[in-house]
């Protein structure tokens, strides 16, 4: 059979999918995700591969249209379909961080959109791909770019809103929150001479570093660029005013 006749029928499967979803959330809600996952992942079989063929076609297509909310729905059906396809989770946290958020009226509602890309590749892709320097990288980068840097007049708010979670779990103690770890963070700190954890570029760094054990050639050279410049960065942020 040929592709482009079974196109129609991974739309069908996806169709069945969005229904089996809606169903099995109703019924187990307190059910944890991978418990959903694999329920409804049974249900289609054989056409995994192909619903997430057909996924991938209808998300690009949105992409082109700008339709980004739209996208970012089909992208979480992605992430269901092929949770340890890394390419997965760069794609809607990128949607998330770039696309959506811009859209937002206000500066807080921006910050809840990029930090759902943050949450999505810190807490989801990364405990589902834990060697891949993709990951990392994208993490190091949102952090980098989005959140420390000022390409985006919201960038104050997420560096006070970043602030504030980094502060909240020093007070706790509870470093687990935030997937980091306390003995590495100190590491850093020591490696890289970065005192203010609060600071994104602090994160940066962390995640970047941590990213380096599972680095190609051509990652490898992406993280330490981003720990370069995250660390340039953040000398420029503290230091003396002339």
């Amino acid at each position: 059979m040929r592709r482009g006749r079974l196109l129609p029928l991974a739309g069908a499967a996806l169709v069945a999918l969005g229904i089996a979803a809606q169903v099995a959330l109703a019924r187990q809600r307190a059910a944890s995700e991978p418990i959903v996952r694999e329920s409804l992942l049974s249900a289609l079989g054989g056409l995994r591969p192909l619903a997430a063929e057909f996924v991938w076609f209808r998300a690009d297509l949105l992409q082109s249209e700008g339709r980004y909310a739209e996208m970012a729905q089909l992208a979480t059906t992605l992430t269901l379909l092929e949770p340890h396809v890394p390419e997965v989770w760069s794609y809607a946290a990128w949607n998330l961080a770039y696309n959506i958020s811009i859209m937002m009226p206000t500066d807080a509602d921006r910050w809840r959109w990029v930090e759902a890309a943050l949450r999505l590749l810190r807490d989801r892709g990364l405990l589902f791909n834990p060697e891949s320097a993709a990951l990392y990288r994208e993490l190091a980068f949102l952090f980098e770019f989005k959140i420390g840097a000022d390409i985006d007049s919201a960038a104050p708010l997420y560096r006070a809103e970043w602030a504030k979670i980094v502060a909240e779990a020093a007070r706790t103690g509870d470093w687990a929150a935030l997937r980091m770890d306390y003995a590495k963070m100190r590491a850093v700190e020591a490696r890289y001479g970065l005192r203010d954890w609060k600071s994104p570029f602090f994160s940066a760094v962390y995640w970047a570093d941590a990213g380096l054990a599972f680095a190609d050639k051509t990652d490898r050279a992406f993280l330490n660029e981003v720990i370069r410049q995250s660390c340039a960065l953040e000398a420029k942020r503290t230091a003396p005013a002339k």
